[in-house]
């Protein structure tokens, strides 16, 4: 099997199940297992760091950086807190919804604040999954805010990753710098009781607790190992899967109700999804087939 594609499984395979991760800590609060969690994934971070002595990295951190940083920390802080309290509120298959319309989300962002020019079908796809929101949203009377919050929180999150200069391992490092001072101190003085004590705690519990920081970072660095050696459409194709698995642990797992007119919305939201794949495909096709024709001629030159 392709390195590159065993890599973006293992990433998108893990960020799929990590439903049942959360449900396990059912008994934690939220933002006790938040808290945690960014603790945790510092620690990774610093040992995966040290072991490779790149620490080079910090001298181009500048106010400008830190500044950014901060405004990243606080979108993962809500996208985390959200996604964490979801799970274990009932609402996984909304939450799968988030990160369907995601890819959608990165397209409209791009165009409105990096200048990407949107094609016609991208406008169709974005119109139709628009559609479905406003389905959903009438059939229940409610915003689908959970996937809207995970959605766009997700989105703006990539978009300031994107200018920001620094690589998945040193970003996340710099994130979870700026995050376990307030996490070290709402775990240490909040007096939350759903916040169980690592020596006193249930041993599972503290063994979820601590692989908090392992189920973070084993995703983030196959993703980005997996980004070096797959092109940008195959990879994109298949962060299809965690949603998809997230949907599917949802629905048969946890028995959660997926009603007609829910099967409506996510039904529009995955034609726009195929369309906006699908045009994606015979683009990167088009461009290959181009370049192997300017190549030949070149060469005939």
């Amino acid at each position: 099997m392709n390195r590159g594609l065993l890599y973006a499984l293992v990433a998108y395979g893990m960020w799929g199940v990590l439903p049942i991760y959360w449900r396990a800590l059912h008994s934690v609060s939220a933002a006790a297992v938040l808290s945690h969690r960014m603790v945790w994934s510092l620690a990774v971070v610093v040992l995966i760091l040290s072991v490779r002595k790149e620490w080079t990295w910090i001298r181009r951190v500048d106010r400008k950086a830190v500044l950014t940083f901060l405004v990243v920390a606080v979108l993962l802080i809500v996208n985390w807190y959200t996604y964490i309290w979801a799970i274990n509120a009932g609402f996984i298959v909304e939450s799968s919804l988030g990160y369907f319309i995601n890819p959608l989300v990165n397209v409209l962002l791009g165009g409105i604040f990096l200048g990407e020019r949107l094609r016609p079908v991208q406008k169709v796809a974005i119109a139709i999954a628009c559609g479905g929101v406003l389905y959903l949203t009438l059939s229940y009377g409610a915003l689908p805010w959970i996937a809207l919050t995970l959605a766009f929180t997700f989105g703006f999150y990539g978009l300031l990753k994107k200018t920001a200069g620094l690589n998945a391992l040193e970003g996340m490092g710099l994130e979870m710098t700026l995050l376990s001072v307030p996490a070290l101190a709402y775990l240490l003085l909040s007096g939350d009781p759903a916040s169980p004590s690592l020596l006193t705690g249930e041993p599972y519990i503290t063994a979820l607790l601590l692989g908090t920081g392992i189920v973070t970072a084993i995703p983030l660095l196959t993703f980005a190992a997996a980004a070096r050696r797959m092109t940008l459409t195959t990879l994109g194709l298949m962060q299809y899967l965690a949603p998809t698995l997230q949907f599917f642990i949802g629905v048969f797992v946890y028995d959660e109700a997926f009603t007609p007119a829910r099967a409506v919305g996510f039904a529009l939201i995955w034609t726009a999804l195929a369309l906006y794949s699908g045009e994606t495909i015979l683009r990167h096709r088009q461009q290959s087939q181009e370049r192997t024709l300017l190549a030949k001629s070149l060469a005939g030159d």
